[in-house]
């Protein structure tokens, strides 16, 4: 047989191996059920050995798992590495040496950890992937969904329900292995179709750090799976003194009805009065521990960063040009009116720009959804039209403090996450919480945060006390005073509510007497309400993210918190 015949045969049973060894994903086009065998199966320790002033070993690791690195800083300033192409960290040591706080970078979220110094003289913190401490329920799905000739979804779901959850792409079939991406987490999924199961497992620096079977099923997923748990508040160290209510008997009516799901997806509830917590009581499996997505409650953050900044001369004043401040390619803006844009009306959310979130019949160049699903965010707020002079009309726009990030992220002596914690969660006493980035990776204004019901406290509480916590200087009294004050009403919100630097204002009435609050407000019933006249901080969470009961609580504070208060 000649040498070309040969060839041909080898091709041919080559190909036909290769056709043959490629599963068919429409197989496993149907619902698969597996439990995790552990309930911190998605919870890594991390530890940094200092080696000399730059280098470092680096480590995560859990049970079945561990990865270690020798890694140089790229900053003299800080430290900060690659842990691999899609993961980094970054942080500051303290001056007593005794501590790293700083942030692990995956996916969508500035994660951050505190390394605390043990007697082997190593840095040891935690890095909870999916922001629980533990899973209550172990349960994790997948789907295989949108089978086509072009390709095929697989999406993760887990009956876990307290974090945002997952957002999968780049599904891929190579052999009998599906690979895909979590978007939010970062984390990279290994699915191996069997004949009867698909072994699915996680990875971190393309190794396997936790694996689950999953088995077929017809079943209706369950998800939740929380009345095992009592939501029970737990001992922290954290800094809070408490002083329990002796008269709580609407509370109590109050916490009945949301177990009764008149007040539905309740999270938390907590009240402080004279800087102690007197109420505090979590639902749903959540607890004083979880850390809780803040959506646009987390402006009111931006705001005291933004204050921060000019306090130290990164801007000189908040009536500073933004335009000053952008990209060289950004500052000559085609409409003269863009030019007259001010630090202080973004803060109020008045620049002009079409940036209006809802409220109006009509699809705002600049919303929150419009820019956040263009290829560059900066230039589509950018490229909007003026609709109003600035500093004359308010509309809620995420826009407005999406751009007082873009002006940070250039200013900041060290990355804006970095300096968001140094500057203002650490002396806070905030640990264990995340920033959600924007999409050139840097931290987003516009919300997102994740913090704890606790977390909200300390921050509310910074407010209410002028810009002191525990007699410790944080904020400016000046700026606080600025900060809270009314400067225009919202034009696109129902109730046309006053607003401040990115701090709502909404008065209630009870038993006839007229309370003023001020409030950081999100999406779904995320509420800090700081009300000075009773001496008195409250926070509540909640998950109404799609069925219209976002201003659930403001109904509970009302009808139930303010009464108690005023008792």
């Amino acid at each position: 047989m000649n040498t070309y015949f040969k060839t041909l045969i080898l091709l041919f049973v080559f190909t036909f191996s290769s056709v043959q060894s490629q599963t068919n994903i429409k197989d496993y086009k149907m619902q698969w059920e597996g439990k995790l065998n552990d309930k911190n199966a998605f919870n890594l320790s991390v530890s940094i050995d200092v080696i000399n002033e730059n280098e470092y070993n680096f480590s995560l690791f859990n049970k079945n798992f561990n990865f270690s690195k020798k890694v140089k800083s790229s900053s003299n300033n800080y430290i900060e590495f690659n842990i691999d192409n899609n993961t980094s960290f970054s942080g500051i040591l303290n001056k007593k040496k005794t501590e790293i706080s700083g942030f692990i970078s995956s996916g969508m979220y500035f994660y951050h950890t505190k390394l605390t110094k043990d007697k082997s003289g190593l840095y040891k913190g935690k890095w909870n992937v999916f922001l629980l401490e533990e899973f209550i329920s172990k349960s994790i799905f997948l789907s295989i969904e949108n089978v086509t000739e072009n390709g095929f979804d697989a999406f993760p779901f887990f009956g876990d329900q307290r974090f945002a959850g997952t957002h999968a792409m780049n599904s891929k079939l190579n052999g009998n292995v599906v690979t895909f991406q979590d978007f939010r987490t970062g984390i990279h999924f290994r699915a191996t179709l069997l004949k009867e199961t698909i072994v699915l497992e996680a990875l971190v620096a393309d190794k396997a750090f936790t694996k689950v079977s999953l088995q077929k099923t017809k079943t209706p997923w369950k998800f939740g799976d929380y009345e095992t748990n009592n939501s029970k508040v737990s001992k922290l160290n954290d800094g809070w003194k408490i002083k329990p209510l002796k008269e709580k008997a609407l509370l109590i009516k109050m916490e009945n009805e949301i177990h009764q799901k008149k007040f539905i997806n309740t999270h938390s509830v907590l009240i402080t009065k004279k800087g102690k917590i007197v109420y505090e009581k979590y639902f749903d499996g959540h607890t004083n521990r979880t850390i809780h997505d803040q959506r646009s409650a987390s402006k009111s953050i931006a705001s005291a960063i933004t204050g921060i900044a000019i306090e130290e001369g990164l801007l000189k004043s908040d009536t500073d040009l933004l335009y000053n401040y952008l990209p060289k390619e950004y500052q000559n803006p085609k409409d003269a009116l863009k030019s007259e844009i001010k630090i202080k009306d973004l803060l109020t959310m008045s620049s002009g720009i079409d940036a209006v979130d809802f409220g109006v019949k009509r699809k705002s160049k600049a919303s929150e959804q419009a820019y956040q699903n263009s290829r560059n965010w900066l230039k589509t707020v950018l490229d909007a039209p003026m609709i109003n002079k600035p500093g004359t009309v308010a509309n809620y726009g995420s826009a407005n403090p999406y751009l007082l990030s873009v002006v940070l992220n250039d200013l900041t002596p060290v990355p804006l996450q970095l300096y968001m914690d140094q500057k203002l969660l650490n002396p806070l006493g905030i640990h264990n919480y995340a920033i959600q980035k924007e999409m050139t990776g840097k931290p987003y204004f516009g919300g997102g945060m994740y913090l704890s019901s606790r977390q909200m406290l300390k921050f509310g509480q910074l407010y209410l006390c002028k810009g002191k916590l525990n007699g410790k200087r944080i904020l400016s009294k000046k700026w606080v005073e600025k900060s809270l004050k009314n400067y225009l009403n919202l034009e696109n919100t129902k109730d046309k509510n006053g607003y401040g630097y990115l701090w709502w204002h909404k008065t209630y009435i009870v038993n006839g007497k007229e309370i003023k609050s001020i409030e950081a407000r999100g999406n779904g019933g995320q509420y800090i309400f700081v009300v000075p006249e009773l001496d008195t901080v409250s926070v509540i969470t909640a998950g109404n993210f799609r069925n219209g009961k976002t201003q659930q609580p403001e109904i509970i504070f009302e009808k139930y918190v303010l009464p108690t208060l005023l008792n």
